[in-house]
């Protein structure tokens, strides 16, 4: 019988306050007039600054803009691992809600993540996600210095069972999702499961976290960024714990620090847009289905898009097509453009 991961740390009047201005912050995101577009245009926006951040971090070479290249479905000339690690990034954060089951997280949650991270990348394919059998370290590459010494191979498998026992305790669930998003990421690090890839399964999950927790409801945030900013800073921040206490508060103050960032850079964008176009008014928000979300989605990618691709896209008739259509068309998100059999929709 394994005992639970009991977390040390103390709410200092940082974290608090940090903590505060994020909910705040959040609040005024998810409240602002926003027109589909832009929403769709956001959450691209995060995916992709995520998915390089989160790279780069791990020395991927690939540029801002050559990421955004492959979220489009655009070809790239890089090394074949740098682009498949992107690749791979992408495609987890894109469907990030899938790595739950039962709106928890399981071993086989996690044992999913990390292979769908690493999927093509490692030296042995073998070690795609599946817990480390042999002892790690975290090294400097220029000096060649041992900065932190994971635990031992066999103590793996039990730590990361009392790791996942607390994050869907009761305990938990009481703790503001900031909180349990900062210490997962920590405790993660540290156990240290995989072979490679810890990193990016560490944030991702942190992600998830956000997600299940409905922090992040509409995907905006790329906490990734944060960290990529200042590297050093966040190895900094993940060595500022005392092995022998693991008391994480000075992790968790510069953890929230980034969240607060992150989300206030959001709200800047969100209110800017909105002030830009229209304020908020009698309609109030407008609330889109999960196929209303992918029809805007693809006419963002096409330019254009006409009642039989929408047909085809759902496996619907034309008329039932048609009346998905005329839903958007309606508040005026989209507009119908020619006539016949040539017509078409774009963007209002």
């Amino acid at each position: 019988m394994y005992k639970i991961f009991k977390p040390n740390f103390k709410y200092t009047d940082k974290i608090v306050k940090n903590l505060v201005e994020i909910a705040s912050a959040r609040e005024a995101v998810l409240n602002s007039y926003l027109i589909p577009k832009w929403e769709v245009s956001l959450r691209k926006d995060a995916l992709i600054r995520a998915s390089h951040a989160s790279t780069a971090i791990e020395g991927n070479p690939l540029t801002i803009e050559e990421v955004s290249m492959l979220a489009h479905g655009r070809k790239v000339t890089a090394a074949r691992k740098a682009e498949q690690e992107v690749l791979n990034y992408l495609m987890v954060l894109g469907r990030i809600e899938k790595y739950q089951q039962k709106r928890k997280i399981t071993d086989k949650s996690i044992l999913k993540l990390h292979k769908d991270i690493s999927k093509d990348i490692l030296e042995k394919p073998e070690y795609e996600g599946r817990y480390r059998e042999l002892q790690v370290y975290v090294g400097n590459s220029r000096t060649g210095d041992v900065i932190f010494m994971p635990p031992q191979p066999e103590e793996v498998p039990g730590l990361m069972n009392e790791f996942l026992e607390w994050v869907n305790s009761e305990e938990a669930k009481k703790l503001d999702p900031v909180m349990v998003a900062g210490i997962s990421h920590y405790e993660f690090v540290r156990i240290h499961p995989f072979v490679d890839g810890n990193g990016r399964t560490a944030r991702s999950l942190a992600t998830l976290i956000l997600y299940m927790r409905e922090f992040d409801i509409k995907r905006f945030f790329a906490l990734d960024d944060y960290y990529d900013s200042d590297r050093i800073s966040y190895y900094r921040a993940l060595d500022s714990v005392d092995p022998s206490t693991i008391d994480i508060t000075k992790w968790l103050e510069y953890f929230t620090d980034g969240v607060l960032i992150s989300i206030a850079k959001v709200k800047e964008k969100v209110l800017r847009l909105s002030l830009e176009k229209h304020k908020r008014d009698s309609k109030g928000q407008i609330s889109l289905t999960e196929r209303q979300m992918k029809i805007i989605e693809n006419l963002q990618k096409n330019g254009k898009i006409t009642t039989g691709e929408v047909a085809k896209m759902f496996g619907v008739t034309r008329q039932a097509a048609l009346k998905e259509l005329s839903k958007l068309v309606e508040p005026e998100i989209i507009k119908l453009e020619g006539k016949g059999r040539g017509a078409y929709y774009v963007m209002a």
